[in-house]
């Protein structure tokens, strides 16, 4: 049953929209204040946040930034600033998409499976161990010698779903679909730039564990010598 954080001041709100998405499937806990949402977040590892911007403690935008310093877990601004100037700010800060107040509960279930089928990387196991790469797909957190690895949100997503699938080949439409959905707009040769900046992040990575191995002509698969373990 997958995990979705609402961070929403309104009690009405937020019990509304606990509502919906528990009759939907989900398990759904919704946090009141911007601190309070941030450690229930990094404890909980939900597979989706809905973020209001308007907070007591820490705003919207803040926890946004917070989020994507460690983390690529999807997140759905939910706001009554519903301009296009906010729409842009939220996007640019690593939103994943954008509901305006006043909403439809469905609306939101519906943006909320959207989200969840474009991150195929989020997996029902913990994590997955390859040597001495840890990957936490609930958190969408990676480890490399027990010491956060830094990425960017959509680099960060392609190494969460080729870990999901150790040793499957994949080619770069593929991917692209598969990780970063079906309307991405941009070359296939995104694909070999991000996975140029995974091997560099992942360098302290020993070969005998493991590589994000390139097959020529065919695509990119994460080729796992050790596991992985869960």
């Amino acid at each position: 049953m997958p995990k979705i954080l609402v961070v929403e001041d309104d009690p009405t709100i937020g019990k509304v929209l606990s509502r919906y998405l528990t009759h939907a499937g989900y398990e759904v806990r919704v946090e009141v204040d911007g601190n309070r949402a941030l450690e229930t977040f990094f404890g909980w590892r939900p597979a989706l946040v809905l973020l209001d911007i308007v907070l007591p403690g820490q705003d919207g935008r803040s926890i946004l930034k917070s989020i994507r310093e460690r983390s690529s877990c999807p997140v759905i601004m939910l706001t009554a600033l519903n301009d296009i100037e906010n729409r842009l700010e939220g996007f640019q800060g690593g939103a994943d998409d954008y509901i305006g107040k006043p909403f439809q509960g469905e609306e939101v279930v519906a943006r909320v499976r959207a989200v969840l089928r474009r991150t195929p990387a989020l997996a029902l196991e913990e994590a997955a161990i390859f040597g001495d790469l840890r990957v936490e797909f609930a958190s969408s957190t990676v480890f490399l010698h027990g010491e956060p690895v830094k990425l960017a949100p959509r680099d960060l997503s392609l190494l969460l779903f080729l870990a999901q699938h150790p040793n499957r080949l994949f080619n770069r439409e593929q991917l692209i679909e598969r990780v970063w959905g079906i309307d991405y707009d941009g070359s296939d040769r995104a694909v070999d730039l991000s996975v140029k900046r995974i091997r560099q992040a992942l360098s302290a990575w020993p070969k005998e564990q493991g590589e994000i191995q390139s097959v020529r002509g065919l695509g990119y698969k994460l080729l796992c010598h050790t596991g992985p373990l869960s």
